[in-house]
């Protein structure tokens, strides 16, 4: 019975990923202009790939691998908006991230290229998208009181008592609160019959800069190396260039029927990898296999998921998600700031970021990210070449 522990901390660990992110999913995936059957499809079609890549990886390399989607990702798609072309052009893009994504696998040099983008840059852009998303919840207490105090209450008691139930909680709030307010008669439509919608994706240059390369180094940056991290901090030595490549590759497959990237988990991999899985961490590896199992279970219901966005205020989903989201605002702040010599180019990056000013139909992530590198360049010295001729004795 060496395998119930395990099972049951994947399982558990896939309704918590689950709970407390998919209205931010289903919210970019409307954002960048998904029809509620595409939005849902898009779910559907995460989750599959999430338990796609995670089985394929737990199984072969024997290790608590877990795989989630890009919550920084989705995040972006949402201060991205309305993209020229509709939701192919959005697909397009998701694509082009996927191969990106391979690629970064299978070339050495272009993995340590991201790796090199400084820590407080990277941190400052993921701050400048997540910032909006965060605020939601203010926003929601003065515009809907009535749904959202019972949701920040609710999370707010559980962040004391139970911290890793806060957000689903949340969302168990905001759900007996639509309820109660008589907006929930189009639940009776929604169906747990799985439904894949496909879309053919359309390519456009301001959206491949704006989304698709934003939305790489996002999920490299907030998880792909995070991930690894954690891996390692629980003594994995993570295959990441093998897993980069799985993840491609699965990314690219569910991009037509709507579903934006996975990846690495990070949060999700702390649950996986612990002791809390398994005493033993020859056997933890089960508890990410339970995980993608149970992703797959809950990506079943991605229908009636989806009604329940649809019958909620978008201040509220957005409200939700920015409960979820600001331990990520923190961690980004904490990196942003982490270096004095860096803090004014982070500063810039996150200026320009939380502006959500598009130039030429591409989006205020690329620009943070391009003016934070310049001002880098701007405060840069070079050594003058008088003292670089000095000697110096040993």
């Amino acid at each position: 019975m060496g395998w119930v522990r395990p099972v049951v901390a994947g399982l558990l660990s896939a309704i918590v990923g689950y709970a407390s992110s998919f209205t931010l999913v289903l919210a970019g995936l409307r954002a960048v202009g998904a029809s509620p059957v595409e939005a849902a499809s898009g779910l559907l079609a995460t989750c599959l790939g999430i338990g796609i890549a995670g089985a394929v990886l737990a199984l072969r390399y024997r290790m608590p691998i877990a795989i989630a989607w890009s919550t920084p990702g989705a995040a972006l798609l949402i201060g991205a908006g309305p993209v020229a072309g509709g939701f192919p052009t959005a697909v397009g893009a998701f694509l082009v991230c996927a191969a990106l994504t391979v690629i970064a696998g299978l070339v050495p040099w272009l993995a340590r290229a991201i790796a090199a983008i400084p820590r407080p840059v990277a941190g400052a852009m993921l701050a400048g998208i997540l910032v909006p998303l965060c605020t939601a919840p203010v926003r929601a207490l003065v515009e809907i009181p009535a749904l959202a105090v019972p949701v920040v209450a609710t999370w707010a008691v559980l962040l004391r008592y139970a911290r890793g139930w806060a957000v689903p909680g949340a969302l168990v709030a905001a759900v007996t609160a639509i309820a109660l307010t008589g907006q929930d008669a189009g639940l009776a439509d929604a169906t747990l019959r799985p439904a894949l919608a496909w879309t053919v994706p359309t390519f456009d240059l301001s959206a491949l800069v704006g989304i698709a390369l934003p939305l790489f180094l996002v999920t490299m940056a907030g998880q792909n190396v995070p991930g690894a991290a954690v891996l390692s901090s629980y003594g994995y030595e993570a295959p990441l260039r093998p897993s980069l490549v799985t993840t491609g590759l699965v990314s690219a497959a569910g991009a037509p029927f709507g579903g934006h990237q996975v990846n690495l988990a990070a949060i999700t991999a702390a649950l996986t990898a612990g002791p809390e899985a398994h005493p033993d961490p020859r056997r933890r590896w089960i508890a990410t296999l339970a995980l993608a199992g149970g992703q797959v279970l809950l990506g079943l219901a991605a229908g009636v998921a989806t009604a329940l966005v649809l019958l909620s205020p978008p201040v509220l989903v957005i409200a939700v998600a920015g409960l979820a989201l600001l331990p990520a605002l923190g961690s980004s702040l904490g990196n942003a700031v982490s270096e004095p010599a860096m803090l004014l180019p982070a500063v810039v990056t996150f200026v320009v970021t939380a502006s959500g000013v598009a130039v030429l139909g591409i989006g205020a992530a690329f620009w943070g990210l391009l003016a934070g590198l310049a001002t880098m360049l701007v405060l840069h010295r070079r050594q003058p070449a008088a003292d670089a001729a000095v000697p110096v004795a040993d």
